[in-house]
């Protein structure tokens, strides 16, 4: 008796220590998760933060710009010693690393055929965790499917708009343009009735009377 309890016991022990270990396990994963969340949304602000970076730079590049000069940086590297003028002017400090990728490399949005920089953009792919309550700086953020569309343009007057871009949907082809529906064939006219041709009054015979009619009107 004694025997059977104390291994009953030791089973009541072991299976309190195992779901004790698998409670343990999973407060543990909760708050890498919980912690992992913190730390990409941390980096998010500091993207944030960054791109306004890039935007002012590129605002000011553009308000610096001397009479029958483009407006537009050719490239990045523009901005950090202004070729424009002859002494060392700069519009930003260094080219930034990006705090998702963690690499200097970023994305450039250029107007036409590599004529000027528009924007700056992550390259990141992976999926905002903001994606609402942006500040006014960040027009256009809301609602975005991967980082990358977060693109930080300059601001003012006389500075190109860029586009809005809406990337087409993985493994779907971009949408085209809607082909409107064939134009209804066109009716014939109904022909119109031919007039119908009215017989013209006989004229009033203009010879006189006839003998027998004047002889029965003579015995009147």
């Amino acid at each position: 008796m004694v025997a059977r309890r104390l291994r009953t016991e030791a089973g009541f022990t072991y299976v309190g220590l195992v779901v004790f270990v698998a409670i343990l396990g999973m407060v543990g994963a909760a708050t890498l998760k919980v912690d992992g969340l913190m730390r990409r949304a941390a980096a998010e602000r500091e993207l944030l933060e960054t791109g306004a970076a890039f935007s002012a730079a590129l605002s000011s590049y553009a308000a610096a710009t001397p009479r029958g000069f483009p407006t537009l940086p050719p490239t990045l590297q523009d901005l950090l010693k202004d070729p424009r003028f002859p002494g060392t002017r700069r519009h930003l400090r260094k080219i930034f690393v990006d705090p998702i990728t963690g690499t200097t490399e970023w994305g450039v949005l250029y107007q036409g055929d590599k004529v000027g920089v528009l924007a700056v953009y992550s390259l990141s792919q992976a999926r905002p965790l903001k994606v609402a309550n942006f500040d006014k700086r960040f027009q256009g953020f809301e609602n975005k499917e991967h980082l990358s569309e977060w693109k930080f343009a300059a601001a003012g007057p006389g500075v190109p708009v860029v586009p809005a871009l809406q990337p087409a949907q993985p493994g779907l082809p971009p949408a085209a343009a809607p082909i409107p529906p064939p134009a209804p064939p066109a009716r014939p006219e109904p022909e119109a009735p031919e007039p119908e041709e009215l017989e013209a009054p006989s004229a009033p015979d203009e010879e006189g009377p006839s003998p027998e009619t004047a002889g029965t009107a003579s015995g009147l």
